[in-house]
């Protein structure tokens, strides 16, 4: 638990006036252990001295009296960070710093997302914590993306360089030492040639200088941090390099000191552990950069330039100039520079890389266009609607990188065991030790030096940190080239574990446009007739049956209507053409008189078949009878089948009829309906589903849905729909398309498995080998593992869970947006997907 400092001033929110600066000193003054508190209203602040209260206690009364203490989200790039123990305990000392409320170090991104009362701390307590713990924290900034491929390229080469330097003083220590073991001649030879102790000093400045130079980094942060209380594992790499280090330089120097069975050299062994370690941070470092890859592709989409409409012309501007209203020209081919619409020209839009949809899709005058989507083959004009972090392509950036730098709740073990892994290695070493010391066999200090040397280079941590974060990122940036953003990591794992998935049916099943599905005639009239005056009475109205009508009858030309009268409740009244007309539902002929009769079984067909019947009377006579209904989505079907066929209960939650909701539902094979239910109804619903038992996903697009989206365990938005409901959802599906909810309940299900294959792996790793590396098989069957084959296996086990993790990115989706035979997701620029 974080101390509040003393004093502590921070911003509130609510402020507005003396009676919410009474209530907030009200609710800050019952919090056990706090002295005192001091709320102001022209800054908007409060300052409290602190006695013995907790900073959770005193931001939780706050948020109580709904005057809630206003928190700045911070993100630090960490520098230095070589293994999970270390984004551990940076994420404490983080923590620790007063006024944090929270902290979340990401040890595969090498971030920090701090949130701390707003206006308590500045960004220089942050670093200056960070930096005492042994570490560089910068504040990452606008172009972050750009920022950390940048990072990633430097400390890929970085940890390249160091690599090949330390491989080329290492190899000749290799080919001597262990060319001399293959070859015994070879071994005579050199001894023979250059003597024992100059063959053995040329090893002694080779090793010493390998670890001064490429390895100095394990001894200048592992050494520190073991002397701070908080090793690492650069402390064990540091302890086990410089024990065989040291025992050699004793053989080597002063060998009066040992005894004679046990003057032996390791100074390969020594040599080897750092440059092994180092190939592993190589190939780590290598792997880590693609991790991101999908999201630096995005950022990549956008152009440089622009060409803008200007007094003097088009000028060729750069993107990071233009403004909210400029005129953008854009030619057959280009990609546009933001979000726009569309002023003049008609074209195909290739948008595929934003929503996951590879048709392109027409654009006419006033429609809306985004940033980093192809234009086609007609030239656009195009005004600017949003630029910079406002663009959708921002949006999508940030939404991800946000949940990549989440913690998943199966992060937690892995963290505790991180925790408490380093100084649990230490002291099996020191007992590995002790033991061989006391019962090993002659030479008692060999043994005892290359089993405890062992056990502290394999057990290394950094796989365990690797193996959530990587797959997060992975997975992350897999779904967003899918067109699925995962708003909130934590999403991830609870959609994977998802038993429940309940749709709201309007909009997001149905397409959300009522369409006449049916007209039914009385003898003697004409279709086209009858259609043309409905159409003509309805012209004017705004209604969605009525602009279904209107819709049917497009091309057709339309007589005058005049005289209209709205019949509430009932339809409508007008003159057309001479006649009289009535458009409305069957009660509205029940109150006029008119017989329905003949259209009596159409109309029983229409009601069983879940649609809207609206009848049509021409001068007191029913002519006919059309069957309204908002069409079913074409992919429905299959999404309903597909997350059956997952183990995944199906429900719809939906406003409309029970007649109506019920037929939709027996279409799509949906046993669960509830119907009939009012807007802040849903949300109950959504929460007796979660009573059932299991996880529940909830997919939605309109206002009505944003208390259940926010109710579920998982909100899933269509792209398509409201900002309110985007806003109250973990995932949105940005192309609008439903199988976007197959293929996200698939992909975080697939991350969740990666996640478990890599930390089941990460365990094994280090419980089947650390006992080997300690000698508990030498007494039955002779196995021992030497240092150099321990710093080996302990780079292959991060290099596995990074491997592992990059999979995800070639997942194809459970439900293809395509339907072409292909099959497959395009990628980023519109090319289609491999396997």
């Amino acid at each position: 638990m974080t101390q509040v400092p003393k004093p502590l001033t921070f911003q509130l929110e609510n402020l507005n006036c003396a009676g919410c600066v009474a209530s907030a000193e009200r609710a800050l003054k019952a919090v056990p252990g706090l002295a005192s508190a001091h709320v102001n209203l022209a800054t908007r602040s409060a300052t409290v001295d602190p006695g013995y209260a907790e900073l959770s206690a005193v931001t939780g009364a706050l948020r109580a009296a709904g005057k809630p203490a206003a928190e700045a989200e911070t993100i630090l790039y960490i520098d230095g960070m070589s293994c999970a123990g270390c984004a551990t305990r940076t994420e404490r000392i983080l923590q620790a710093v007063p006024g944090v409320v929270s902290a979340r170090v990401n040890f595969a991104t090498r971030t920090a997302h701090v949130s701390a009362l707003d206006g308590a701390i500045g960004i220089r307590d942050l670093t200056d914590a960070v930096k005492a713990a042994g570490y560089a924290a910068t504040v990452t900034e606008d172009g972050t993306e750009d920022r950390a491929a940048r990072r990633a390229a430097e400390e890929t080469e970085t940890a390249r360089q160091r690599f090949v330097v330390a491989a080329t003083l290492t190899l000749p220590v290799f080919l001597l030492e262990m060319g001399g073991h293959a070859i015994p001649a070879l071994h005579h030879f050199i001894l023979g040639t250059v003597g024992t102790f100059t063959y053995q000093l040329i090893l002694f400045v080779l090793t010493t200088a390998v670890m001064a130079l490429p390895g100095r980094t394990f001894y200048q942060r592992g050494l520190p941090a073991l002397a701070h209380g908080a090793p690492d594992m650069n402390s064990l790499v540091a302890l086990g390099s410089l024990a065989a280090w040291g025992y050699s330089t004793v053989a080597l120097f002063l060998p009066g000191v040992l005894p004679d069975g046990a003057r032996a050299v390791y100074f390969e062994a020594a040599a080897m552990i750092v440059t092994l370690i180092l190939l592993g941070r190589w190939l780590e470092a290598r792997a880590r950069g693609r991790t991101g890859a999908a999201i630096r592709a995005l950022t990549t989409l956008r152009p440089d330039t622009a060409q803008v409409e200007t007094p003097d012309g088009v000028v060729e501007r750069p993107v990071s100039d233009l403004s909210v209203g400029d005129v953008l020209v854009v030619r057959p081919g280009e990609s546009l520079a933001a979000d726009g619409t569309v002023l003049d020209g008609r074209s195909h839009v290739n948008e595929s890389m934003i929503t996951g949809e590879p048709i392109p899709v027409a654009k006419a005058p006033g429609d809306i266009v985004v940033g980093g989507t192809v234009n086609g083959a007609g030239a656009l004009r195009v005004t600017v609607t949003q630029v910079g972090a406002d663009t959708m392509l921002a949006r999508i950036v940030a939404m991800v990188e946000a949940a990549q730098g989440a913690k998943l709740p199966i992060q937690a073990l892995a963290d505790r065991v991180v925790a408490i892994f380093v100084p649990a290695v230490l002291a099996i070493a020191v007992l590995t030790v002790a033991a061989w010391l006391i019962f090993g066999p002659a030479p008692i200090l060999t043994h005892a030096l290359v089993a405890g040397v062992s056990v502290l280079i394999i057990a290394c941590p950094c796989a365990m940190g690797l193996a959530t974060p990587v797959s997060i990122m992975v997975g992350t940036g897999r779904a967003a080239r899918m067109g699925v953003l995962f708003r909130k990591g934590e999403a991830l794992q609870a959609l994977g574990e998802v038993g429940t998935v309940a749709f709201d049916k309007t909009g997001t099943l149905t397409e959300g446009r009522p369409a006449v599905t049916d007209l039914h005639l009385a003898p003697g009239w004409d279709r086209n007739r009858v259609l043309s005056l409905a159409a003509a009475a309805e012209a004017a109205s705004e209604h969605p049956l009525s602009r279904a009508i209107v819709a049917e009858a497009q091309g057709l030309a339309l007589p005058r209507a005049t005289a209209m009268e709205a019949i509430g409740g009932f339809g409508l009244s007008a003159e057309v053409d001479g006649h009289r007309l009535l458009v409305g539902a069957p009660r509205l002929m029940d109150h006029e008189g008119l017989a329905r009769g003949v259209l009596d079984p159409a109309l029983e067909t229409v009601q069983d078949a879940g649609r809207t019947p609206v009848f049509v009377a021409v001068d007191g006579e029913v002519a006919g009878l059309f069957g309204i209904a908002d069409r079913i989505r074409p992919e429905a079907r299959a999404v309903v089948k597909a997350l059956q066929n997952r183990g995944i209960e199906v429900a719809m939650i939906t406003g409309d009829s029970a007649r109506t909701a019920a037929a939709v539902a027996a279409e799509l094979g949906i046993a669960r309906v509830e119907a009939e239910v009012l807007p802040d109804g849903k949300q109950d619903r959504v929460a007796a589903l979660k009573e059932t038992g299991g996880r529940v996903a909830f997919v939605g697009d309109g206002i009505n849905d944003a208390p259940a989206l926010a109710q579920a365990d998982v909100g899933i938005a269509i792209g398509t729909g409201t900002d309110v409901a985007i806003e109250s959802a973990d995932v949105v599906l940005v192309s609008g398309d439903v199988r976007g909810v197959v293929n996200a309940v698939a992909l975080a299900g697939a991350t969740l498995s990666n996640i478990r294959q890599n930390l089941f792996w990460a365990f094994a790793y280090n419980a089947a080998l650390i006992p080997v590396a300690a000698g508990a098989f030498y007494p039955a069957f002779g196995w021992m593992l030497s240092p150099v084959l321990a710093a080996a296996a302990m780079s292959l086990s991060s290099v596995f869970v990074l491997t592992n993790a990059l999979r995800l990115g070639r997942l194809s989706p459970a439900l293809p947006l395509d339907d072409g035979p292909a099959g497959g997701m395009p990628d980023l620029h519109g090319r289609p997907a491999t396997a």
